[in-house]
C-alpha cells in the first residue's frame, strides 16, 4: 500500500490514558485502540501533542510505541510523534526509538524559540537527511508560536523527498489553498483542524489527523469519506453535528476537553500529568450536554 493510500482519510491524534497515580493506563489504551479500529479510521498517531507527549519520557515513550504497535498488529497505519524545538534531540529520537511496525513520523515545527523561516526549513532538511521513516511535518502556530508559511512548506515539499505530507493547522484557508495549488503532485496536505476538515478537503486536502475522532471515530471517518468522494451534501450534516463539540474541546485546553468526553463515555479516566488538568466543572457540564445531544 502506498503512503497516499495509507494516509488518505481519517487519522486520530490519540490520547494517552493515565491512572490516578499518574502511570500509563494500558488497559484503557487497549480498549481505546479496539474502539478506534472498529470505528473505521485509517491510522493512529501515537504521542502527538494530544497524547501529552511533553510529559511522557524516556522508556515510557518506547513502551507506548511498542504497545500500540502490537495491539494494532498491522490493522491500520501507525505514526510516531517525534518532534521538538531542538533539531539534534529530534534526530536522536529518530535513532533511539524502535519504530518497528510504524509507517511514518509526525514531527511538529520547532516551538518556543520562534526560529525564522530559514531555520524552520533547515530543521526539516536536517530531519529529512537522517529519518528512518517518511515524515509528516506539522504546522500549528497557535501552539508553536511561529507559522510555517506556505512558501516554506512548499520549499520543504520540493527539496526534502522524505517529507511526504503536512498536517496543516494554521487555520488559514488561503495558506492551505496556496500549498495545495503549488505543491508537488505526490505531496499530501492533511487537515489538523477538525472543524476545517470539510472545507480543506474541498480545496484538495486528503483527510485529517483528528482530535474529536478519539470519541466519535465512526461518524468522523464517514464524514471524511463522503467529502473525499465529493458528496458534500451528505457530509455536511455530520460536519455540523460535531462543530459545537469540537469548539468546546479546545475552550479550556487540549487534551482536557477530549478526555472529558472519553471519561463521560467510560473509555478512560479523566486524568492528566501536570501542567495539564481537567476542564472546570462548568465546562464539563457543557461538554456533557453537547455529547448527550449527539449520542
Amino acid at each position: 500500500m502506498s503512503l497516499r493510500e495509507k494516509f488518505t482519510g481519517t487519522g486520530i491524534a490519540i490520547v494517552t490514558p493515565f491512572l490516578t497515580d499518574g502511570s500509563i493506563d494500558f488497559t484503557s489504551l487497549e480498549k481505546l485502540v479496539e474502539f478506534w479500529i472498529k470505528g473505521g479510521v485509517e491510522y493512529l498517531v501515537v504521542l502527538g501533542t494530544t497524547g501529552e507527549s511533553a510529559t511522557v519520557h524516556g522508556k515510557e515513550k518506547q513502551d507506548l510505541f511498542t504497545f500500540v504497535q502490537k495491539q494494532v498488529n498491522g490493522r491500520v497505519g501507525l505514526v510516531a510523534g517525534i518532534g521538538g524545538y531542538d533539531t539534534q534531540s529530534v534526530i536522536k529520537g529518530f535513532t533511539e526509538f524502535d519504530l518497528t511496525g510504524y509507517d511514518a513520523i509526525l514531527s511538529v515545527a520547532p516551538y518556543y524559540n520562534k526560529p525564522n523561516q530559514e531555520g524552520l526549513f533547515q530543521h526539516y532538511k536536517a530531519l529529512d537527511a537522517v529519518t528512518p521513516l517518511p515524515i509528516m511535518m506539522y504546522n500549528v502556530p497557535g501552539r508553536t508560536g511561529q507559522n510555517l508559511t506556505a512558501a516554506t512548506q512548499l520549499r520543504v515539499a520540493k527539496e526534502c523527498p522524505n517529507v511526504f505530507a503536512t498536517k496543516e493547522a494554521s487555520g488559514n484557508l488561503d495558506q492551505v489553498g496556496q500549498i495545495i495549488k503549488n505543491k508537488p503532485a505526490s505531496f499530501m496536505v492533511i487537515s489538523g483542524d477538525d472543524n476545517l476538515t470539510l472545507p480543506m478537503i474541498a480545496l484538495g486536502a486528503e483527510g485529517v489527523t483528528s482530535v474529536v475522532a478519539n470519541a466519535f471515530p465512526e461518524d468522523y471517518a464517514n464524514m471524511v469519506r463522503l467529502c473525499l468522494a465529493g458528496d458534500f451534501a451528505k457530509a455536511l450534516p455530520l460536519h455540523y453535528k460535531y462543530t459545537d463539540i469540537v469548539n468546546a474541546l479546545f475552550e479550556e485546553g487540549s487534551p482536557s476537553g477530549i478526555k472529558a468526553v472519553l471519561s463521560q463515555m467510560q473509555l478512560c479516566l479523566n486524568t492528566f500529568r501536570l501542567p495539564v488538568v481537567g476542564v472546570s466543572e462548568k465546562h464539563a457540564q457543557k461538554i456533557e450536554a453537547l455529547v448527550k445531544a449527539v449520542l
